[in-house]
């Protein structure tokens, strides 16, 4: 089978999928990686050429009008990353071609950014370094975060990875997700119907969901009013499922107690956006859950399983529902 592996140069280096990358990664799979003639390209440079007899397509941007012109022989096509908003809507995509994405590359890093997050919300780390930044010796003190309670948004492999993770530190987990079906990893489920509940006197709130037509502004002022009086809100999914003017108000008044930010409606943040000074919050360039030693590596283990499977006929990881946009 023809593999076409295409990566951007504008990414950062770590999501660069050079034969370098590739070779290692085939060396882990020497029987799989024989049954594949790969070619490799940047920013769509010669694609159409590469399409006419490419089965599988690993590639996050490329040209997606008359794919299925451009690319008769495509059954598979796998994106490197997790969310697929910027594909929407799939109706460019033929019925008989397999969409997956990169979903369980991220979650370890993706735990351990929550776990800082969360302790670092805890501490009222934020005000702290704005009272450094004042040069005001303030004492603040905290108690410990277990047993405080944090409501998860988004039970997917970034969000069960962090559940686990605060859950060993000792605090109480509410998962919600659109199916509320019971989940090891919590210690509580919600379904979205449910998501006021959820948040309810929350000591903390982690977003984690991707961002669908359902997941977008989920997050309003309404919500974050469920939220404990000084809690504190993480959001590692997608910016615009959080309302962030609403979020601003409630950290200015107090209402809530901080906030770390690592993904925003437009990326980079501008520099005249007002949440660089808002109050206690800490504002990530989007580096929360990438791992720039394992991101590629993990990533091509999981395609090469998808290949054995597919190979077997067995059902894939990672496939995409049209109809729910993950």
């Amino acid at each position: 089978m023809h593999l076409h592996i295409d990566s951007l140069r504008s990414k950062p280096p770590h999501m660069h999928l050079t034969p370098a990358v590739y070779e290692a990664a085939a060396r882990r799979h020497p029987a799989l990686a024989a049954r594949l003639t790969v070619t490799f390209g940047w920013d769509s440079e010669d694609f159409a050429q590469h399409m006419r007899t490419a089965d599988i397509l690993f590639a996050q941007r490329f040209p997606k009008e008359n794919l299925s012109a451009a690319a008769p022989a495509l059954k598979w096509l796998n994106v490197p990353s997790a969310g697929i908003e910027y594909l929407m809507p799939l109706d460019w995509l033929s019925p008989g071609v397999i969409l997956t994405n990169n979903s369980g590359t991220h979650a370890p890093k993706a735990a351990e950014s929550v776990t800082m997050a969360v302790l670092m919300l805890n501490a009222r780390l934020p005000e702290i370094i704005a009272r450094q930044r004042e040069a005001k010796w303030e004492q603040i003190f905290t108690p410990l975060a277990a047993g405080k309670t944090v409501a998860l948004v988004g039970l997917g492999n970034m969000g069960r990875a962090s559940a686990r993770a605060l859950r060993a530190l000792g605090l109480r987990v509410r998962g919600v997700r659109r199916y509320p079906a019971p989940d090891d990893d919590v210690d509580e489920i919600f379904g979205r119907d449910a998501l006021h509940e959820a948040l309810r006197d929350a000591d903390f709130l982690v977003v984690a969901a991707p961002l669908t037509a359902e997941t977008r502004g989920m997050i309003g002022g309404a919500e974050l009013d469920c939220l404990k009086p000084g809690a504190g809100v993480v959001n590692i999914g997608r910016g615009p499922i959080v309302d962030y003017d609403a979020l601003r108000q409630r950290l200015a008044s107090g209402r809530l107690g901080g906030a770390v930010l690592d993904v925003f409606a437009e990326e980079p943040l501008p520099p005249e956006s007002p949440l660089w000074t808002t109050r206690n919050l800490i504002a990530m360039p989007h580096v929360s859950s990438d791992d720039p030693a394992q991101y590629l590596p993990r990533a091509l283990d999981i395609f090469f399983d998808n290949l054995q499977r597919m190979l077997n006929g067995e059902e894939m990881r990672n496939v995409i529902d049209p109809a729910l946009g993950y």
